[in-house]
């Protein structure tokens, strides 16, 4: 009984080998996959793959254009909001500052009303005095 396999193969034997191999895998029966690496992607195969990676691609700037633009937006905003945080801390300083300046008014008009009733009661007993003097003196004469 032969052997199964040789044990020394010449040149020939290699080269013949992989012609053949070579040969047997480029038939026509072969799937897509082996063509595929063996002779390299074609056009019909690759373009299609290609067009959807250009789409792809488009969506993917597109959306790069959309979240510059949203981070433009948000950093205006962020500036906006500071630009209002300052006005409203200016309005609050001038709120306290007006409550502050009328509670002072407003005791300043108090002590007036008060000066101004002390005046008229001081004149209205200076009045009595007077008057009671009057009478006091024309009954005793």
């Amino acid at each position: 009984m032969p052997p199964k396999f040789k044990r020394h193969l010449n040149d020939d034997d290699v080269t013949g080998s992989v012609k053949s191999e070579r040969r047997n895998l480029l038939e026509d029966d072969s799937d897509e996959e082996e063509d595929f690496f063996l002779r390299g992607p074609s056009g019909p195969r690759f373009g299609p793959r290609n067009d959807k990676i250009k789409h792809v691609q488009n969506q993917v700037d597109e959306v790069i254009d959309v979240m510059q633009e949203n981070i433009t937006k948000v950093i205006e905003r962020g500036e906006r909001l500071d630009e209002l945080q300052d006005k409203s801390e200016s309005l609050s300083d001038n709120a306290t500052a007006f409550s502050n300046r009328s509670k002072q008014l407003r005791r300043q008009m108090w002590w007036r009303g008060c000066k101004i009733k002390a005046i008229m009661a001081l004149v209205a007993v200076i009045l009595l005095v007077v008057i009671i003097i009057l009478i006091v003196v024309k009954y005793r004469s």
